[in-house]
C-alpha cells in the first residue's frame, strides 16, 4: 500500500492509486513531449536526451508533481491505443524514475488516440500523435 504512481484510462476507467484529477496538471514549457516509432513504447535515444532534461528540471523543482500522458495515432482499435498509449507512459515514468525523480511525485494517464496533436492522416502527422506529454502541478 505504498504511494507509488498512480495509473488511469483517458475512458474514464478505474484507474490505480488516488492521485491528483489530470485536470490539475498544467503544460509546462520546460518539460518536453518525446516521440515515438510506430507501434512501439521503448525509448529511443532523441526521447531519451529529452528526458533526461525533464528529469533534471524535475529534481530542481521538487515541489511539483509530474503528470504523463500516453498517447497514440489513430491506427488500431481504441483498446488497443489505449494499452499503447499505457505503455509509453509507464516507460517514461520508469525511465525518470531510474534517473532520480521519485515515484511518488509521478501519476501517469493513457488517452490511446483520443487527443491527437494533428487530424490529418497522414504518416507526418501520426508521427505527432505518438508521444508523451508532461503536465506539472504544484504540490
Amino acid at each position: 500500500m505504498g504511494m507509488g504512481p498512480d495509473s488511469r484510462s483517458g475512458r474514464g476507467g478505474p484507474g490505480m492509486g488516488r492521485g491528483p484529477s489530470p485536470r490539475e496538471f498544467v503544460a509546462a514549457v520546460e518539460l518536453k513531449d518525446i516521440h515515438f516509432a510506430f507501434d512501439r513504447a521503448e525509448i529511443g535515444s532523441e526521447a531519451a536526451t529529452v528526458l533526461d532534461t525533464n528529469a533534471q528540471w524535475l529534481k530542481a523543482n521538487p515541489n511539483h508533481l509530474v503528470l504523463i500522458e500516453g498517447h497514440a495515432d489513430e491506427r488500431g482499435t481504441s483498446e488497443y491505443n489505449l494499452a499503447l498509449g499505457d505503455r509509453r507512459a509507464k516507460a517514461s515514468m520508469n525511465y525518470l524514475i531510474a534517473h532520480g525523480v521519485r515515484a511518488n511525485r509521478i501519476s501517469i494517464i493513457s488517452y490511446g488516440e483520443e487527443q491527437p496533436m494533428c487530424r490529418e492522416h497522414t504518416e507526418e502527422c501520426w508521427t505527432q500523435n505518438r508521444r508523451a506529454h508532461f503536465g506539472i502541478k504544484a504540490r
